[in-house]
């Protein structure tokens, strides 16, 4: 699974670019994370990630000025930072399918329903938005659950990529359906691969 080519960026001048110097105590620190699927911003304070988000984003600089104005952001790591970047890495190397991060949910009750709920979808598998809506228990709030999914702002850790349009289309996403259809293909092709292993060992074991 390759992007090809990604541009050199630096995540303390993006920043610079989108929010000007940082004003006051910066609580929160944002650094670049490379994946095979291009480069992403990974904001995070000392005990929980607060983004994590493809650099393309159309509502990033909106995602990062929201969050600079709760605690101001200056370009550096944390120990969580370096964390998201292992899980991630291993996440794309095949190595695991779930996430065991600290996460900061910057959102409205109803928000963090719809992303708690997300992270219950198995790795390899999709639902339709109308099922996600019928599992928080507002089968009606159709609409409302596709917003939420939308303003996920902590990409791949929440699995906002599982969720798929009533005729089975990809619809949206904010890193470009190219990267969600990517991101399927990919746990579906791993769950595959675990799948394989377990028959072959189970053939083993019966001769």
């Amino acid at each position: 699974m390759s992007a090809g080519p990604d541009p050199q960026a630096d995540a303390g001048a993006m920043l610079a670019a989108l929010l000007g110097p940082p004003h006051g105590v910066a609580e929160l620190a944002a650094a670049w994370i490379d994946t095979p699927l291009g480069g992403m911003i990974a904001v995070a304070d000392r005990e929980r990630l607060h983004l994590l988000e493809f650099q393309e984003r159309e509502a990033l600089p909106a995602e990062l000025r929201r969050l600079a104005a709760k605690g101001g952001i200056v370009s550096g790591r944390t120990a969580v930072t370096d964390r998201t970047e292992a899980q991630v890495a291993g996440y794309f190397a095949g190595e695991r399918s779930a996430f065991d991060l600290p996460l900061a949910l910057h959102g409205t009750d109803f928000q963090r329903q719809v992303w708690q709920e997300l992270q219950r979808i198995p790795p390899g598998t999709t639902i339709r938005y109308a099922e996600l809506a019928r599992r928080i228990g507002r089968p009606s709030a159709i609409r409302a659950v596709a917003r939420a999914n939308g303003a996920n702002q902590i990409a791949v850790v929440i699995p906002c990529h599982r969720v798929i349009g009533a005729d089975g289309g990809l619809t949206g996403y904010g890193g470009g359906l190219w990267r969600k259809q990517a991101l399927i293909r990919h746990e579906a092709a791993r769950v595959a691969a675990v799948d394989c292993g377990g028959r072959a060992e189970n053939r083993g074991k019966k001769a």
